[in-house]
């Protein structure tokens, strides 16, 4: 059965020896982040901190920094299940004829089990706060430079204005007083899209920030998942059952039952202000630029609940874990659409949307280039800035052999891709425009006769099979 909140989590990493508990008093004002960047730098485990100074609210941080800890959350060894998933509900048909559609059934029933349900009440909605105010929760300020606290690991749920469908997005929200935060929601991101129609339509945009609730809703509001798919259905397809819903008191929304925390509002598209600067993913801080802000309306939350929340900073902390499983769960979903792709890789210190790395099944000449524009038209794929292709034989997640495959297999005038004036993610601090920057693409493949390739092929150094049976089979004596 999957993990179904936040208290079920940390009673599942406490048992298998992935999570500590901080018992000595410790201030939400840098100490903690810090505690937990020495932790994550170090392979160190999730830490529940017990008492922060100021409040009765443990917070609970580094909780996805493991493959380990993803695999305990989400309940699987090999996250491209997820992937797998949506890819055989896209290929499923109803079968015509009442015997088929009676041996179908078990699979209709099945997907029928991963939709949301709403119901009247549940966890988060034991305690409804009369006089909402952020400032009864422990949300850190995590870099000395900071413009303030942050809260960086909310679950921002909004509703498409035209169409309906529902979104979860992460979005940093940098608190101004006990009822107002700003919202930063990159131009690129469903969120901001959400706001941008509800702002030509003159109205405010109904959001609601959840904290907290099972691994894979969390998942969910963080991957990017394809345009038009409800997240709270991607949250009930990762875990293999839909979720649990409920109401909002003050907004027309629907949050996971088994939040710990609801925060209810309106992001006013006329109420812009400054935010930041913040010390983000990219190890640069942000700079001040102008965001919307977020009014609080109303508090829904559990009776003891725990603060959800995650530092970020220099590669490699515990957001390139969740990237990882990004990476693995999406691979499927670009088979579909690419289905030359044998493998995918986003390496972490590329803080994920900086590089990708991608081998390929080549039949034809120009085909890397091909998966190129393929890519970098899918998705949030677009906001990648380089992509290595190489061939089936080389391993996209060993950076030596990707080298090698670049420093044998392409030349820098033929294969070197260079695309200006195109969308870049806001936190590039590269860019000489915020969201407008280049691309680069490197061909590292092999280049064929086709391709104008016109010296002798030359053939790649290889252990011969026979060679490898006699050193396997005498591996032992060598005494190495």
């Amino acid at each position: 059965m999957p993990i179904e909140d936040t208290s079920e989590f940390i009673a599942a990493l406490e048992s298998a020896g992935e999570l500590r508990r901080v018992k000595v008093q410790v201030d939400s004002n840098l100490e903690i982040a810090e505690i937990l960047r020495r932790a994550m730098y170090s392979n160190g485990p999730a830490i529940l901190f017990e008492d922060v100074k100021g409040y009765d609210m443990p917070v609970l941080g580094n909780a996805f920094g493991s493959v380990k800890r993803l695999q305990i959350g989400l309940g699987m060894e090999n996250f491209e299940e997820i992937g797998q998933r949506i890819v055989d509900m896209t290929k499923m048909e109803v079968p015509s004829g009442l015997l088929n559609k009676i041996r179908k059934l078990p699979e209709l029933s099945k997907m029928g089990e991963v939709f949301p349900r709403l119901e009247k009440s549940g966890p988060v909605t034991e305690v409804i706060e009369e006089s909402p105010s952020f400032g009864r929760i422990p949300i850190l300020k995590t870099w000395h430079k900071d413009a303030g606290k942050f809260i960086t690991l909310g679950l921002v749920a909004t509703r498409h204005p035209e169409t309906g469908v529902r979104n979860l997005g992460v979005y940093r929200m940098q608190i101004v007083d006990d009822t107002h935060a700003l919202m930063h929601w990159q131009k690129h991101k469903r969120g901001a899209h959400h706001h941008d129609i509800s702002r030509e339509r003159g109205e405010k945009i109904e959001a609601a920030i959840i904290i907290g609730g099972d691994p894979a809703t969390v998942f969910s509001a963080i991957a990017p998942v394809p345009e038009g798919l409800d997240k709270y259905l991607f949250a009930g397809i990762t875990r293999g059952k839909g979720i649990r819903t409920v109401k909002c008191r003050t907004i027309n929304l629907e949050v996971p039952a088994d939040a710990e925390i609801v925060l209810e509002g309106y992001v006013n598209p006329s109420d812009i202000r400054d935010e930041g600067p913040f010390g983000d993913h990219t190890g640069y801080y942000t700079p001040v630029e102008p965001y919307p802000a977020f009014t609080l309306t109303g508090v829904m939350r559990r009776k003891r609940p725990v603060y959800l929340t995650t530092i970020v900073g220099k590669p490699v902390l515990e957001d390139a874990y969740i990237g990882k499983v990004i990476e693995r769960s999406f691979l499927p979903l670009i088979r579909m659409f690419h289905p030359e792709v044998v493998d995918f890789a986003m390496p972490a210190a590329g803080w994920f949307q900086g590089m990708a790395i991608i081998s390929i099944k080549k039949r034809y000449p120009g085909q890397a280039k091909k998966v190129m524009m393929g890519l970098w038209g899918t998705g949030q794929l677009a906001l990648t800035k380089m992509f290595i292709i190489v061939d089936e034989d080389v391993n996209v997640h060993d950076f030596n052999d990707v080298i090698w495959a670049i420093t044998t297999r392409a030349d820098a005038a033929r294969d070197t891709v260079i695309i200006n004036n195109t969308p870049t993610d806001t936190l590039d601090p590269a860019s000489p425009l915020v969201n407008l920057g280049s691309k680069l693409g490197i061909d590292a493949t092999q280049k064929t006769r086709e391709e104008g390739f016109a010296r002798e092929i030359q053939e790649k150094v290889q252990v011969d099979d026979a060679t490898k049976r006699l050193v396997d089979s005498k591996w032992s004596s060598y005494g190495l």
